[in-house]
């Protein structure tokens, strides 16, 4: 357990936490859903390789021009094996605050109560709401979350990071645009969610949905 620098109280009271929201069963009405963000660099290539043999890996040049920066933000249900991403320029208060409205709103809008599993992330509270809504709004979208934080250093509690690492090992390391960034993590959110159809079979409900993966919701534009 080399990376916990102190199994103190407050670490195994967040992993315990965390860990009982795991053992709950499968309820439509309250779903268990996890949380995470990232990043992806965009890079153009301005030198073409040298070609490679058929099985080889693709050859790179060395030069290559930066296009920014854009974050990953997957939402994630173990239990249906569904997956959600957005992509955007940027991750603050206020896009997480957007992105727990869409959750409530878009994703799961008959869900009497969504339990959230996330990290401790500054942006990662209440606050954010109250900073991108009015008292009323925010108040609305928080009454159906209930937020569960795993502990300081303890983040892989967190299922949404380990699929966000999967997702970070199949993009293509090089990927010049936005566009061709949404069509790879379209791919791939497709090949997971058939792949865990596989896995789970018929004991919840699941199907392969284009929601599954939303690039820009209306109310999510700059």
């Amino acid at each position: 357990m080399w990376c916990i620098p102190e199994a103190s109280a407050e670490y195994v009271a967040c992993m315990e936490d965390v860990l009982d929201q795991y053992e709950r069963s499968y309820d439509v009405s309250y779903p268990q859903v996890c949380f995470d963000e990232g990043q992806k660099q965009l890079i153009e290539e301005t030198c073409l390789g040298y070609p490679s043999k058929a099985g080889d890996k693709r050859n790179y040049d060395y030069e290559y021009k930066r296009n920014g920066v854009r974050n990953l933000n997957i939402l994630y249900e173990p239990l249906s094996g569904k997956r959600y991403i957005r992509i955007k320029e940027r991750y603050t208060m206020v896009d997480f605050a957007q992105c727990m409205k869409w959750l409530v709103d878009v994703l799961y809008p008959d869900a009497a109560l969504i339990r959230v599993v996330m990290d401790n992330l500054g942006a990662h509270k209440p606050a954010s709401l109250y900073e991108a809504f009015p008292p009323q709004e925010a108040c609305r979208i928080l009454k159906k979350l209930e937020f569960h934080f795993t502990p300081k250093h303890g983040s892989w509690l967190d299922m949404a990071e380990i699929e966000l690492s999967i997702f970070r090992r199949k993009l293509k390391q090089h990927i010049s645009s936005e566009t061709i960034l949404e069509k790879e993590v379209r791919a791939i959110v497709d090949e997971r969610t058939v792949s865990m159809r596989s896995l789970i079979g018929n004991s919840v409900p699941m199907t392969l949905e284009s929601n599954c993966f939303t690039f820009i919701h209306p109310f999510l534009r700059d």
